[in-house]
């Protein structure tokens, strides 16, 4: 019954990313980001604010399209560095809000004995030291940084740990989102 529920989670989960991308093309093509940037002051209150956005699932997709937009008027750079320093704000909260949540979907969708499994093996050896590089691979990509936020929780990571990878991850993948946005 639990692997039902979890799945079910899962879709539900699923389906609203999708409705938080619809909203980013919506949102971009009635010009309403281009609005709403220009309320924050400046381009760094701005990238801090769209890269707190930037972690979730939910807000990714909105939240690179308001990281390219705001590009549009501020150095690549600029743009990459606060909006990273944003989502290590944004990836805390996910860390210590919502990442047993999120692994709970996921590890429900799989039966309890791969659960225990698993999770026992990023406590040791070569997974331990990995989980965190794992971790900094995830969250750099265009993947949500729940799936590498609760990566980093399976292996007991400390906040400083979480808070380094966070950095460095998200600075690399905004600043790439940026840098290719402005190819376009």
């Amino acid at each position: 019954m639990r692997k039902t529920v979890a799945r079910h989670e899962l879709a539900k989960d699923l389906f609203f990313i999708l409705i938080g991308a619809t909203i980013a093309i919506i949102l971009s093509d009635i010009g309403i980001i281009d609005r709403i940037i220009p309320l924050f002051g400046n381009p760094a209150v701005a990238s801090f604010v769209a890269g707190i956005f930037f972690t979730s699932a939910f807000t990714i997709a909105p939240a690179s399209v308001a990281l390219g937009h705001i590009a549009l008027h501020a150095p690549a750079f600029t743009v990459a560095l606060w909006g990273a320093l944003g989502a290590v704000c944004g990836d805390l909260i996910l860390f210590y809000f919502i990442r047993d949540r999120f692994a709970n979907d996921v590890l429900g969708s799989f039966g309890s004995k791969f659960m225990k499994h698993f999770t026992a093996s990023f406590h040791v050896g070569f997974y331990k030291w990995m989980a965190p590089v794992l971790g900094a691979v995830i969250i750099a990509s265009p993947l949500p940084d729940e799936f590498g936020v609760t990566l980093l929780g399976f292996s007991k990571t400390r906040t400083w740990t979480l808070m380094l990878v966070s950095f460095i991850g998200n600075l690399l993948g905004i600043y790439l989102i940026v840098w290719f946005g402005s190819l376009l």
